[in-house]
């Protein structure tokens, strides 16, 4: 039985973590699976949005450490195959379309790696974070070290990463790592809200907002390398057919049917 499953909604790519009596136990064929489904996501034109979600009380008590150890201790613990994107984002190719996350209950470890290479985070209020890798003799290497800094700030995450605590998902919310907190049940239906809208913005226009804010993380200290890359990228996005129909929508005081070129 796959524990990674995937559909489709309209121009959404839907990915279901589905291994709820093992508490959604990451194995590395889980992570292989995640990384198809993102590859998906980059190559299929119809698609242009995904919301990742799992099944059960908890998105994921963390991995199957066993499993995972023998792989960390490698020196190279997220290699990707050629049909895969990393979903941790630090090798290869990255996902170039917005991934949208859902969470609740317990979100441990490769949990919270995986949000933090997301672009919209939605939690239910019942959602209890922790990286707790320092409690298990390791430390995180899914992104939790390059990332919860920036996203939670220097002290929270050093407090959070060097003892292992658990933190709440108002103190998320409260950080800025959490865009929307609802109520337990609720999360995968506002995630899909918001997938709706963003599949319904010009694919071209979103992606471009993607490459070019992630240019700028990258680039904090070089402005100037920043608008070049973005001037540049739009020039051909100006060019497209989803620009004149935007264009058109305006002028005509109508809704604009985007088709991604």
């Amino acid at each position: 039985m796959a524990h990674v499953e995937t559909s489709t909604e309209g121009h959404i790519l839907l990915i279901r973590i589905n291994r709820a009596e093992k508490y959604n136990a990451l194995s590395p064929e889980m992570y292989h699976d995640m990384g198809k489904a993102l590859m998906r996501l980059n190559s299929d034109p119809e698609l242009r949005v995904a919301v990742l979600y799992a099944e059960g009380k908890h998105f994921t008590a963390g991995v199957e450490l066993d499993k995972w150890a023998p792989i960390f201790g490698s020196g190279n613990a997220f290699p990707v195959g050629e049909d895969e994107i990393d979903p941790m984002g630090l090798t290869g190719e990255r996902h170039t379309k917005p991934v949208i996350i859902a969470v609740q209950g317990y979100c441990f470890t490769w949990g919270v790696e995986i949000l933090l290479n997301t672009e919209i985070r939605v939690a239910a209020r019942d959602t209890q974070f922790q990286m707790l890798e320092v409690q298990r003799g390791l430390y995180p290497c899914g992104g939790a070290t390059l990332r919860l800094p920036v996203e939670a700030g220097w002290g929270n995450a050093q407090r959070v990463l060097l003892t292992g605590e658990r933190w709440s998902a108002e103190d998320a919310y409260r950080w800025g790592m959490i865009q929307e907190l609802v109520e337990p049940g609720e999360q995968f239906n506002k995630a899909m809200e918001i997938a709706q809208s963003v599949a319904k913005a010009a694919p071209l226009g979103v992606q471009g907002v993607l490459k070019a804010t992630r240019f700028s993380a990258a680039h904090p200290h070089d402005q100037d390398a920043s608008v070049q890359q973005f001037m540049a990228d739009l020039k051909p996005v100006m060019q497209s057919e989803d620009a004149a129909e935007g264009v058109n929508s305006f002028m005509e005081r109508r809704e604009a049917v985007f088709k991604g070129r």
